[in-house]
């Protein structure tokens, strides 16, 4: 097999701001592995809070080539096999990893989800996400998405609780709330318990990463579920992560690709937690990957391609907030 990539630049259609930064374009890369006469196509988006950057994924792709074999279903062995060339990059190989999904589904001629076993008519719904601004421009915002079900409202300031009042003053969509790591676990639990009267449906990564004792503090003094996202990064992270939090955010750019994501998936099933999928910026390439796997998760946040101003794919859609899986062979995606 062989295998090339390309840097791709996509422009956000509005700056997005979460509790650690703000974000303008996103730096990706575009996988093409090549088997016979099929072409498999994947996408990294690779995030400096992990460690990596457009240069990094480019640098792996060319050290990964030569060592992919000759067989695009044996991906069992074609993981082991990056992972003794490079210990991390998981966006690197997920880019790889979608891109031999693609193949295979090309080869047998199916789209991905029945090539794993699902049932398209189970995808989930996503949210639409809410970047931090003034309450008032994020009010503003909530109205412009009314066509989404779902909202989830970025925080981390000072100002979150008047965030949440504006927003469900002029919205009666389901709200999750994400903090991204931006609270101690004693604001987080100040904060959650003020929220609940909105009826907000969960809260995502509320204390930085490695704080598992905060994390387990706020889940016994909150009435909302918490679902970590920085804290679980791959399936190691999950047993250390149960009795901490009711369920885990899983994204293909943080754990290798769609393989290591149903791993996960299953392991936290057998942890009894709950399961969210995920997304960085991303193309309709990638999302739709991670869309794939959605019938088989409790909730979906697959909303990175809805935010940049310049998609180059089609795949995956959305109506009315439900993802709707493309029934072309592999990924199903296409260059617009």
């Amino acid at each position: 097999m062989h295998i090339d990539a390309q840097p791709i630049d996509l422009k956000l259609a509005t700056p997005f701001r979460i509790a650690r930064g703000v974000q303008y374009t996103a730096s990706n890369a575009i996988v093409q592995i090549t088997h016979n006469e099929y072409t498999g196509y994947g996408e990294a988006a690779p995030s400096k809070y992990y460690g990596e950057s457009v240069e990094t994924v480019l640098a792996c792709i060319a050290m990964f080539a030569g060592n992919l074999g000759d067989d695009p279903f044996f991906i069992d062995d074609i993981h082991q096999r990056l992972h003794k060339i490079i210990g991390l990059n998981p966006a690197a190989k997920a880019a790889v990893d979608m891109a031999l999904y693609d193949i295979m589904g090309k080869m047998l001629g199916i789209p991905l989800y029945k090539l794993l076993g699902l049932n398209p008519e189970r995808a989930a719904y996503t949210s639409f996400t809410i970047g931090i601004d003034t309450p008032s421009e994020m009010a503003k915002k909530a109205l412009l998405a009314r066509e989404y079900p779902i909202l989830k409202i970025k925080v981390g300031t000072r100002q979150d609780l008047d965030i949440i009042k504006a927003i469900r003053d002029v919205s009666s969509a389901t709200l999750r709330v994400d903090a991204n790591a931006g609270w101690t676990p004693k604001e987080a639990i100040k904060n959650i318990n003020a929220f609940a009267q909105y009826n907000i449906e969960f809260v995502e990564q509320p204390v930085p990463a490695h704080d598992l004792e905060g994390l387990k503090l706020i889940r016994d003094n909150v009435p909302l579920p918490i679902i970590s996202d920085e804290s679980s990064i791959t399936v190691d992270d999950i047993p250390r992560l149960a009795g901490c939090v009711d369920g885990i955010n899983i994204k293909l750019m943080k754990c290798g690709g769609i393989y290591k994501a149903l791993k996960m998936i299953h392991v936290a099933r057998a942890h009894n937690l709950r399961v969210m999928i995920g997304c960085m910026i991303e193309s309709s390439l990638s999302i739709t990957a991670a869309a794939h796997l959605t019938p088989l998760v409790d909730y979906a946040d697959l909303d990175g391609n809805l935010l940049i101003y310049d998609d180059p794919y089609e795949g995956v859609r959305v109506e009315q907030g439900k993802l709707m899986l493309p029934n072309r062979p592999g990924l199903g995606v296409k260059k617009r």
